[in-house]
């Protein structure tokens, strides 16, 4: 088996807290945090850990084409895994003949990933490695992380957007000034259970959703509410990015809105369903809900859930 571990004598740092993590072949291992932390955290393991971190400064021939890219690397990590594969696997071959200065921001991350899969390095951490690339790569990348297992090379995701820790992690973590603490993935064995009421809502008796926003109480009409998510306990609306903090938590307000349309699709998360514009199945048995607003949100949708939703869309 093998591991790596990020100790206290490994962080040097006064702005991250003192913590322990140990990160294993057997699963993938997203750390959660703002972007801040994030680079504290690249600086750590790059100068104390001497720990290289995927990022979108390594060098690539702009001027060669996508397949002399990856050429040139295969004979230069001595990559074992042939070529027309690799094309296949990181979906590639359509563009294989572009230079890379005329492919898309998404195609030439792909490139990247190439470049690092092939490389072999154990450990690997990756920094935002899906951050405003398109689903097709989004795909790519999990079919990778897939691979690493597979190859037994432990592996960590650092991001700065919990969706992007859910979907990519099997073992997920928020880190903040006051420490590291494990986020809990909802892997389908165990049901929330209900919140006790008299009896479901057959009417509509809930008109506006309070929130706050400084000293003030701002009442948002459900449907303007894209996803309802939990952090640190608290629920957040979700309105186009903007996030409104709520004094309940999710089992509290599930009820009251389940009568709009709203469906709680993960343990973290209530969605509108008047919002969903697509289910996407992912390759490691895992599920996203697109939400059709202004960054067409992805949101993790449970295994368990994924039968019910499709009922309810009629997709059944």
């Amino acid at each position: 088996m093998a591991y790596f571990t990020i100790d206290n004598n490994m962080i040097d740092s006064e702005l991250l807290p003192a913590f322990s993590l140990t990160i294993e072949d057997s699963y993938t291992a997203a750390i959660y945090s703002d972007t801040e932390i994030q680079a504290e955290m690249v600086k750590v393991l790059q100068n104390n850990g001497r720990i290289p971190v995927f990022d979108l400064e390594d060098g690539l021939y702009q001027r060669l084409t996508v397949e002399a890219n990856i050429t040139f690397y295969h004979k230069w990590f001595g990559c074992q895994t042939p070529l027309p594969e690799i094309l296949v696997l990181f979906e590639l071959q359509s563009c294989a003949k572009t230079p890379l200065h005329k492919c898309s921001a998404s195609e030439v991350r792909r490139v990247h990933f190439v470049k690092y899969f092939m490389s072999g390095v154990s450990p690997m951490v990756f920094g935002e490695p899906i951050h405003g690339v398109d689903l097709r790569t989004i795909n790519t990348f999990v079919n990778m992380l897939q691979k690493l297992k597979e190859h037994h090379i432990p592996v960590l995701v650092l991001v700065s957007n919990m969706e992007h820790a859910l979907l990519l992690g099997d073992a997920a973590y928020k880190l903040q000034e006051k420490g590291l603490q494990p986020v809990e993935i909802d892997d389908g064995e165990e049901e929330i259970p209900d919140v006790e009421s008299p009896g479901a809502p057959t009417t509509a008796n809930l008109f506006k959703i309070p929130a706050k926003v400084d000293d003030k109480m701002i009442l948002f009409d459900p449907p303007e509410i894209d996803y309802i998510e939990s952090q640190d306990g608290k629920a957040m609306i979700v309105i186009n990015d903007e996030s409104y903090a709520m004094d309940s938590t999710l089992a509290e307000i599930e009820k009251k809105l389940e009568v709009y349309g709203f469906y709680r699709c993960h343990r973290s998360y209530i969605v509108n369903l008047q919002k969903v514009r697509e289910i996407i199945t992912w390759s490691k048995n895992t599920y996203s809900i697109r939400i059709d607003n202004k960054s067409q949100s992805t949101i993790p949708l449970s295994r368990t859930k994924i039968q019910d939703i499709q009922e309810k869309f009629s997709l059944k």
